[in-house]
Order: C-alpha cells, then sequence, then structure tokens
C-alpha cells in the first residue's frame, strides 16, 4: 500500500468534470423532477453532496438490471438519489429512505411527489435504529448507503442482513480522493457536518474493507470515480 498519495491538481479535476459533463450531455435526459430536485436542495440550504448524473443513472440501471421491486437507502438528504432509484422501480415497488434529519426529509418528500415517486417512502430518525428494527421477512433486491462514514460497517452488516440472495449493496463515498489507501493522511474531524476525508471517514471504510477481506457471504469491488465530483468511488458488494 502506498505510504502517501498527492493531491490531485485542479486542471485534472477540471478535466474530470468536463469528461462527466460531456458523456452525460448524451446519455442523461433532461428531466424536470430532478433538475427541480436539485434546485430546490439549493434554495432550502441543503449541501450540494448529492450524488452526480452519471452515478444516480449507474443505480437506476443497476436497479432496472436486476429487476428490483424493492430498495433501501441510507441517507436521503433531498432525495435525488431516491429519484433515481424509484424512477426504476414497478408500480408495486418499494423504496424505503432512511434520513436522520427532519428538515431534510421534508424537502425529500416534496421533491419525491414533484417527481411523480409514489412508491417511496422516507423514515426519520437514526439509521442504526431504524436499520435494527426492519425485518428480514421481505428482503431488499438493492441497498445504497451515502450517509456518515464513520458508521459504515455497521451500515453494511445490516444491508447484508437485510438484502436477499445475490442482491446489491453499493456504498458511497469509498475512495475519498484517495485517502482510504494513504496511510500518512491525517486529518481530524470537523465540526462541519458532511465534510470528509477525515481521519474517522476513512477508517469508516477501511474498516468495512477488513470485514470484507474475511466475509464469505459477501463478494464486491471498488469502483473508482472521476467524475463532476472531483475522485471518489464506491463498493459494489453481491450477497452470495
Amino acid at each position: 500500500m502506498a505510504s502517501s498519495i498527492v493531491e490531485i491538481p485542479q486542471e485534472v479535476l477540471e478535466t474530470f468534470a468536463k469528461s462527466d459533463h460531456y458523456h452525460s450531455s448524451f446519455l442523461v435526459r433532461p428531466d424536470e423532477g430532478l433538475e427541480h430536485a436539485l434546485e430546490n436542495n439549493v434554495a432550502n440550504g441543503l449541501p450540494d453532496i448529492s450524488v452526480s448524473a452519471s452515478l444516480g443513472k449507474f443505480l437506476k440501471l443497476t436497479a432496472l438490471a436486476i429487476g428490483a421491486k424493492r430498495v433501501l437507502e441510507v441517507g436521503t438528504l433531498g432525495g435525488y438519489s431516491t429519484i433515481w432509484m424509484g424512477q426504476a422501480l414497478p408500480e408495486d415497488g418499494e423504496l424505503i429512505a432512511l434520513e436522520i434529519s427532519e428538515a431534510n426529509a421534508k424537502v425529500a418528500r416534496e421533491n419525491l411527489d414533484r417527481a411523480g415517486i409514489r412508491n417511496a417512502r422516507v423514515v426519520v430518525g437514526d439509521a442504526k435504529e431504524t436499520l435494527a428494527s426492519l425485518p428480514t421477512v421481505e428482503q431488499f433486491d438493492l441497498v445504497f448507503i451515502d450517509a456518515d462514514k464513520e458508521n459504515y460497517p455497521t451500515y453494511l452488516l445490516e444491508a447484508k442482513r437485510l438484502v436477499r440472495k445475490h442482491g446489491i449493496i453499493i456504498v458511497d463515498n469509498f475512495v475519498q480522493r484517495g485517502r482510504v489507501a494513504d496511510e500518512s493522511f491525517s486529518r481530524p474531524p470537523t465540526d462541519r457536518p458532511f465534510e470528509y476525508p477525515t481521519d474517522t471517514t476513512v477508517e469508516g471504510v477501511r474498516t468495512v474493507l477488513r470485514i470484507l477481506k474475511e466475509d464469505k457471504e459477501l463478494e464486491a469491488t471498488t469502483m473508482a470515480v472521476a467524475d463532476m465530483k472531483g475522485y471518489d468511488g464506491f463498493l459494489y458488494a453481491i450477497k452470495l
């Protein structure tokens, strides 16, 4: 493992963004509901940390590819990624979205309604407690985790419990500008929410990696992503 990782120059980050915008101009169709969600998030003071359009499209394609009927999202914010996945579900499908903030949940519900997503339910509360309360009688086909990185190990294990055999678990922000792999990286947590990478956010991902190394019931890989959001990536796991 590399001892240190250099900071990516700004011009390289701009190249990532330009390339992402170019491809998305062909592959991501205009969508009033999604565009309104981003605008409404800004209008309500939500941080600009929703997934990129290209990752949102990937989530939708994944749900379509496996014929998902039940989806679980951990960390909803304003519902942008929720809309993407909700678009892939059949009329009798169900999407349960977990959000710790009542204010964010209110915005998410507004956005989902505007986008015509009727089969999504936003549940407010501590995700650790909500996940623990969910039964395994009706398992999920897809779980998307994009929340506080420090609790990723707990979220992963709960997702494993709740997802069906051959179901998919996707965990966002798994590379964090390469700092997860940087053993020399040191940055104490700040009092600013959603800020990463820090010592605790990279350790959350590293703990998940250690869990997966020994877990025989999950097969997984990390997919690095360079897009309009910069350099990051996600975990893609399948329950065997």
